[in-house]
């Protein structure tokens, strides 16, 4: 541990003592760095700019996350830069550098602050990064304003919904909970919280077997729909075989007969079915 804290206040010297670069040996580095890939020039443009690197990520440390691990990815950020820079743009490195150093960070964070997804969008991101601040600094005025109204002037200056600044206050007032993490002990020993969990889904063996018990029935059912007659099996489709069965004067008014026709040709196809049904198995009278 002690080595670990040695190398990095080792790093951090050596970034901070690093040479600041003049405009024209910034731009001649980049230069070469995008005409020749350069890499030690490449050294010298990003060394000379690690310091910058550690003051942004110095302004997210209050995150929680490891120090090291946020330089680290502003470190990447910077290399992100200098591969996109242009030098012929005449912005100074460390301009154009801050965006993609910062954007790096930010990403980290919002990956690894919680095992819970936030929003990736431009807005949620400002949402979590200044929620905090804008919180404080709302509940401090004068005359405190209750949370709905503090919520609605911080969805207001972000530029999201009341709703989402709700959302992210719960999550970041409090840190992640393990499903495993034990409520009590009791006579009967440990509980873990994932216990009092509920799944009203199906057990893996129901739903299989659901599943067979329906291919069954609708072979039972085909085999069956196969002793009636055309007239008979369209009045059956339509009047029981669909979520919106046909009514029987619709049916009378195609088939050009009386509702009460439709109603004795029905009555007389669900009879067929029944008796073919029982050929083959008794006990499949209920299936009607």
């Amino acid at each position: 541990m002690g080595r670990a804290a040695g190398t990095r206040r080792d790093f951090v010297r050596a970034a901070m003592e690093a040479p600041y670069l003049e405009r024209d040996e910034e731009h001649n580095l980049a230069v070469r760095w995008r005409e020749a890939k350069d890499q030690a020039a490449l050294h010298r443009l990003t060394q000379a700019h690690m310091r910058l690197v550690i003051a942004i990520a110095a302004r997210f440390r209050n995150f929680g996350l490891p120090m090291s691990d946020l330089v680290q990815e502003g470190h990447v950020g910077l290399l992100e830069a200098a591969a996109r820079f242009e030098p012929e743009r005449e912005v100074r490195f460390s301009t154009y550098a801050t965006w993609w150093i910062r954007a790096s960070i930010q990403d980290y964070i919002l990956r690894n602050w919680s095992i819970v997804r936030g929003g990736t969008s431009s807005s949620q991101k400002a949402l979590f990064f200044n929620l905090r601040r804008l919180r404080a600094r709302l509940a401090q005025s004068i005359d405190p304003r209750p949370r709905e109204l503090i919520y609605a002037e911080i969805a207001s200056a972000v530029g999201v919904s009341q709703s989402d600044v709700e959302v992210m206050d719960s999550r970041l007032s409090g840190p992640d909970t393990s499903l495993n993490a034990p409520i009590y002990e009791g006579e009967g020993g440990a509980a873990d919280r994932q216990d009092f969990l509920v799944d009203n889904v199906p057990l893996p063996d129901e739903t299989v077997g659901e599943t067979i018990d329906t291919e069954r029935k609708l072979g039972w059912l085909r085999s069956a729909l196969s002793v009636l007659n055309e007239r008979e099996l369209k009045i059956v489709r339509e009047r029981r075989l669909q979520d919106d069965g046909a009514t029987l004067e619709s049916l009378g008014a195609s088939l050009g007969i009386s509702k009460e026709r439709v109603r004795q040709i029905e009555n007389r196809a669900l009879e067929k079915l029944r008796v073919a049904l029982l050929r083959e198995n008794p006990d499949r009278a209920n299936f009607i």
